[in-house]
């Protein structure tokens, strides 16, 4: 899939300019102020923001501060562009949660190597999360926004998880979201749907269980939703490389 990146900017011409410096590799959304740049993250999923800073209504500023305050969409990271060269506006932009901060005029290849290397790094997480048994969901924050979100996220999955069919619907109204939202946010925030995320929790889960050695595999396949233990077997594979019965022949003995 490809990442899609939100360019902000009354600037007519720095528009046309960003779309050919980076149109061949994302899918851009483009926005001429703070107002239509809200409306494009309310409807689709972002996965970078390039802002910037001087704007009529809503400037950089403001709209950083507005997007990181907002469990929605505070998870993606923001590139602040500005003219201004002063040591104050570096220090307010990181003040309001900006991942990076670029002076104009800037030159395409470092932009394009900081976006890189911010969903890379992004990137890089997601993975780690995904193939870990023991790591933690909050592993994916970057703000204390997130890391309570996906703590409740988690809190309720697990302590549904002996349910197999964990409702999207009810865990979205738990986590005060629409469906849309709940979905366009998890799978930004993790690379997963929520459905993966519910399968990798119950995973971990077992991972744990396994860990402990006082149950049969059978019995913990049941314990975490599972109502298929080659399923079970095949989804643990999948993720963290090895099954079950290699997982627990890996672990050392007492």
């Amino acid at each position: 899939m490809t990442e899609s990146i939100l360019i902000i900017d009354d600037n007519e011409d720095i528009l046309e300019f960003l779309s050919q410096v980076l149109g061949d590799t994302y899918t851009l959304h483009l926005a001429a102020n703070g107002e239509i740049a809200q409306n494009i993250l309310d409807n689709e999923t972002v996965h970078l923001i390039v802002s910037d800073i001087m704007m009529p209504g809503i400037d950089g500023f403001d709209l950083c501060r507005l997007i990181k305050s907002k469990v929605e969409y505070c998870h993606i990271p923001i590139i602040l562009l500005t003219a201004k060269n002063t040591h104050k506006a570096h220090i307010e932009g990181l003040e309001v949660g900006a991942d990076a901060y670029i002076q104009k005029p800037f030159s395409p290849e470092l932009l394009q190597v900081q976006i890189a290397n911010l969903l890379k790094n992004r990137l890089k997480i997601k993975e780690h999360f995904a193939s870990s048994p023991f790591e933690d969901v909050r592993v994916m924050a970057h703000s204390k926004t997130d890391e309570a979100f996906l703590k409740k996220l988690d809190d309720y999955i697990r302590s549904n998880i002996k349910d197999p069919n964990i409702d999207i619907d009810d865990l979205a109204e738990h986590m005060f979201m629409s469906r849309t939202t709940f979905y366009r946010k998890i799978k930004s925030l993790s690379s997963l749907s929520p459905k993966e995320l519910i399968d990798i929790t119950r995973l971990k889960t077992a991972a744990s269980l396994i860990a402990q050695n006082e149950f049969s595999l059978f019995q913990i396949s049941k314990m975490v939703g599972y109502s298929s233990q080659s399923l079970f077997s095949r989804n643990f594979q999948k993720y963290f490389k090895v099954s079950p019965i290699e997982y627990l022949n890996s672990l050392p003995r007492e």
